[in-house]
This record gives structure tokens, sequence and C-alpha cells, in this order.
């Protein structure tokens, strides 16, 4: 059950409904919006939804309570009605901000590699620097990024151009180290069912960026946002990056239906990830553009200086020419 309180409830009307479910034993989590207060209770009994109602609706500060029946409760829309924005090294996504472009190499290679992609695409008009110093891999054989010495080059390019870094963490003994390097962690798309590394993401309440499994239903999603919330952490971004159908002529089958079904049942920010989505980088372009009209807060895409000699992924990723290009029309479309 969350507690709605009334605009312009105080924050010791708040702090008084707090102590006393916390006197109780419920387990509470409190989200502060621009104009409201919400109480979230945690463990609950059916019994008790109707009396608690009773008695706190009664309070002149409490707008309403109300029930929340399903599996992902912290994440839901109704814990937070109105959006929630997730600010990621000063930019912020979500809430009705204006919508963010992360860019750059899927994997960091070298420091000129780095240092070159984060100056076109913060030039282009990119607001954060992607790029992978650990990377999952099919084959054990494949490269899988430098690690420690991956983050630094990422720190170095944050230093060269001002951009925050987006980067991804696979292990829960590595999220300490990412955190020292990286201004918001990346789940990925395999990691995305691996509840000891979500628990751990959301101790560390580094902003999360959770990438949708290959074969995630939307409630499956939901509830992986809600292991990171459930911690305390509620600086989550969702980001659609395809899922696994019949196709071969794409990677994956990009969701378009995500995006405006995450608006509707989570409060939680959403970010297209059209390279992964296609595995294309002649469909990189469309795919943004129309995840952008779709209701994106954000998109992610890879770029890289000569995308023939990249390491990974040089097949989906655009040049920064056609990045330029991209950008060109992602501002034309911006609302």
């Amino acid at each position: 059950m969350i507690i709605i309180l009334k605009p312009g409830a105080s924050a010791r009307n708040r702090d008084d409904i707090v102590e006393s479910l916390k006197a109780r034993g419920f387990t509470l989590h409190v989200s502060d919006g621009a104009t409201q207060s919400v109480i979230g209770i945690i463990g609950i009994e059916p019994a008790q939804k109707v009396e608690l109602a009773d008695q706190y609706e009664a309070l002149p500060f409490v707008e309403k309570c109300v029930p929340v029946s399903k599996p992902y409760k912290l994440v839901d829309r109704q814990f937070q009605p109105g959006g929630s924005t997730v600010e990621i090294g000063g930019v912020k996504i979500g809430g009705g901000a204006p919508p963010v472009m992360m860019a750059g190499p899927c994997t960091v290679e070298t420091p000129e590699q780095i240092i070159e992609s984060a100056i076109a695409v913060k030039k282009a008009g990119a607001q954060i620097l992607r790029g992978g110093a650990y990377k999952p891999s099919t084959s054990p054989y494949s490269f899988h990024g430098h690690g420690v010495e991956g983050l630094k080059m990422l720190g170095a390019a944050r230093d060269e151009t001002g951009l925050p870094v987006i980067t991804e963490v696979m292990d829960v003994r590595d999220v300490e180290v990412c955190c020292e390097w990286a201004d918001c962690l990346q789940i990925g798309a395999r990691n995305a069912q691996n509840y000891t590394l979500l628990r751990e993401v959301g101790l560390a309440k580094k902003p999360v960026m959770l990438k949708r499994g290959m074969s995630m239903r939307y409630d499956e999603w939901l509830q992986a946002a809600e292991y990171i919330a459930s911690q305390g952490n509620y600086n989550i971004l969702l980001c659609e990056r395809g899922i696994r159908t019949f196709e071969t002529y794409t990677r994956n089958t990009f969701d378009i239906n995500a995006i405006p079904a995450m608006k509707e049942l989570s409060h939680l920010p959403i970010v297209a990830d059209p390279s992964h989505g296609t595995g294309k980088a002649s469909l990189v372009a469309p795919v943004t553009l129309a995840s952008l009209v779709a209701g994106a807060d954000a998109a992610i895409v890879e770029v890289h200086p000569n995308p023939a000699k990249a390491l990974k992924d040089g097949a989906q990723s655009l040049t920064p020419a056609q990045f330029e290009s991209l950008m060109a029309g992602w501002r034309a479309l911006m609302p």
C-alpha cells in the first residue's frame, strides 16, 4: 500500500507517519516529489490494508491510501504518478526533462580511441559518454574489455570533455571500483535477472540503467528493477534493447511498444538502445528517432571513430559523421 500526502504537507507530517509505521514493524520507502510525498509500505498483510487506510486517510494532510497488488510496488507508476527523474553527473533524465543522448563506443580500446570518441559525440550533442570496460560476450575467446584500466581510460575521457560516464558492471566484485570511476552503472541484458548483482547495485546508491533481458516480459523486467529499488536506490533507468524473436535479419527485435508501455506501468525513465536493438548501423538512426517520438526519455547509441576496426560491435556502430546526422534529426524532433 502507498500513502499519498496532500500537496503542502510538511516534512513533520511525513515523518510522523513514517515513525508510527516503523514502530509497527513495517518496512518503508519514501519518495519526495516536487509537490507531494509518497510513502510505500512493504510487508503489509491483506487484512491490515483496510485498517491502515481508514486510520491514515482520517489525517488532514493525507490525500489517499492506495493498495498496490502488483509484485513491483516501488517502481509502479502509482508510487510516483508524475514520473521520476534520474540525475547522472548533473544531467537530468525523465520527469519532463528534455530527452538525453548517451553515445560512445561499445568497448574502450585505447586511451586515444575513447578520448577521440568522447570529443566527437560531445561536439555532435551527446550529454553522456558510454563505453565498456568490462564486456560480456557469447564466446569465451572474444575480447572482454580492459577492466580497471578501461575504467581509468573512461575517467580520463570524462576529465577531457566533462561528459559523465555510463559503463557496464558484470560482477558484484567489480561494483565498488565501477562506482569509483563511473557516474552510472549499466546492468546488461545477460545480467538482468542476476538478483545478487541487482541487490548490490541497489546498495551502491549510484544511478543504474537496467537493460531488458533478451526474453523478458514487462513484469519480469519491472520486478528486476524492484530488486534495485528494494535496497533504497530509486535512481533507476529502464533500457529497451530489443528482444530475441524468430527474425534473423536484425540482431534483436526492438520493441517500440515497450516505451509507452513502461510509461503506463512505471514511473522510471525509459531509455532506447537502437544499436543493440537492430545490430545494423543503417537502422540505428530511424529507430532512434522513432523511439523519441514514442516518448523515450533518452537513447544510448554506439559511435566509433572507425567501426570497421572496432574490437566489438562494429556493424552496429555509427561513424562520427553518421552520428552528427542522427543528432540533426534528433534536434528537429525535440519537443
